[in-house]
């Protein structure tokens, strides 16, 4: 097994007591977080397989809540997060539920406000590691470890080179990349991650590209 850095052997900087479990869990909470854009005023957790039998004994719970205020996984304000998602007018819910999921740590994650709701699931893959799997039915990959975009776009031809070509264009690297549809002509997802992250009027370039109807910036 190869590894990028020491942190890969040894683990993140975090709130414990557990990488898998608090600290990935956080990083899902955070990604939800900065997929939606903004504070939610209400959060359902919905939690499978050990998340579901042991989030509260090893602060899965405060760990997503933490994620969800825009903590990092060493904040250590993620102790504190129930009181500060009451202070900050967000409401939340956790759901034990007794279904299978294809991972032992997994979390389906809905929130929202007055305006709109997002959904996203995620997986704690150990390590502190976390990946998304499906975005508002979406399903895909997204380990949340480099920058990346998320694109909302209408399953059009030349919808995918109209984005990746602004991004050659500006010297833009893809490490990876995965298109994920509904139905033929409907709308598709791209979830790209670069080698950095993306300058705001690159962002806005994406913005105004054939068929693209959202550009969300998700920051390593």
């Amino acid at each position: 097994m190869k590894f990028r850095s020491v942190f890969d052997v040894i683990g993140p900087v975090m709130i414990g007591p557990s990488s898998s479990h608090t600290a990935g869990a956080a990083r899902i909470g955070k990604m939800a977080r900065q997929l939606y854009g903004r504070q939610p005023k209400w959060a359902k957790i919905h939690l499978y397989g050990s998340f579901a039998k042991t989030y509260q004994g090893h602060g899965t719970d405060v760990a997503i809540v933490g994620g969800l205020l825009d903590f990092d996984t060493f904040d250590e304000r993620i102790r504190k997060a129930f009181e500060l998602a009451e202070e900050a007018g967000m409401s939340y819910e956790f759901i034990e539920e007794e279904g299978a999921s294809d991972h032992p740590n997994t979390a389906r994650i809905k929130i929202g406000d007055d305006e709109s709701d997002f959904e996203l699931v995620g997986i704690s893959i150990g390590g502190g590691k976390a990946e998304i799997t499906e975005i508002n039915g979406f399903e895909l990959r997204l380990s949340g470890e480099n920058p990346a975009i998320l694109v909302l776009h209408n399953d059009r031809h030349g919808a995918i080179a109209s984005v990746t070509s602004v991004l050659a264009d500006n010297k833009i690297n893809i490490g990876h990349m995965e298109v994920s549809r509904r139905d033929i002509g409907k709308e598709a997802m791209m979830i790209i991650e670069t080698d950095q992250r993306i300058p705001g009027e690159v962002m806005e370039k994406l913005e105004g590209c054939d068929h693209i109807l959202n550009v969300i910036s998700i920051s390593e």
